[in-house]
């Protein structure tokens, strides 16, 4: 399966410091980062993903896909997990998601 290179901006002390990681993404165990909660919003009655300093309310694809980063299956298991469930899953688009969010850094990629 394919890699992606992942870049990722992080300011310390006034500097912007860059780092680059190739992640493989069939060999993923993608897990929420320690600061980051998925969680149901009654008030809209979606899922949301918490940050400390954001809300990001997620369709029903996204909510699904984060239901299954708990660090114990691959993105390729979660893409065969889903496949299970919804007719039409594109596995690149589900390794594009992931890889958006462990830009973020609301997920950590995790691994073998």
């Amino acid at each position: 399966m394919p890699s992606t290179v992942v870049t990722r901006t992080r300011t310390t002390e006034g500097t912007d410091e860059t780092m680059s990681m190739t992640l493989s993404l069939s060999s993923a165990r993608p897990r929420l980062a320690p600061h980051v909660r998925l969680m149901f919003d009654r008030v809209r009655a979606r899922y949301v993903l918490q940050t400390p300093e954001t809300v990001t309310v997620l369709n029903g694809t996204g909510a699904a896909i984060l239901q299954l980063c708990e660090g114990k299956e691959t993105v390729d298991e979660i893409v065969a997990t889903l496949r299970g469930r919804y007719d039409r899953v594109r596995a690149d688009e589900v390794r594009s998601f992931v890889a958006r969010l462990v830009t973020r850094g609301y997920l950590e990629p995790g691994g073998d």
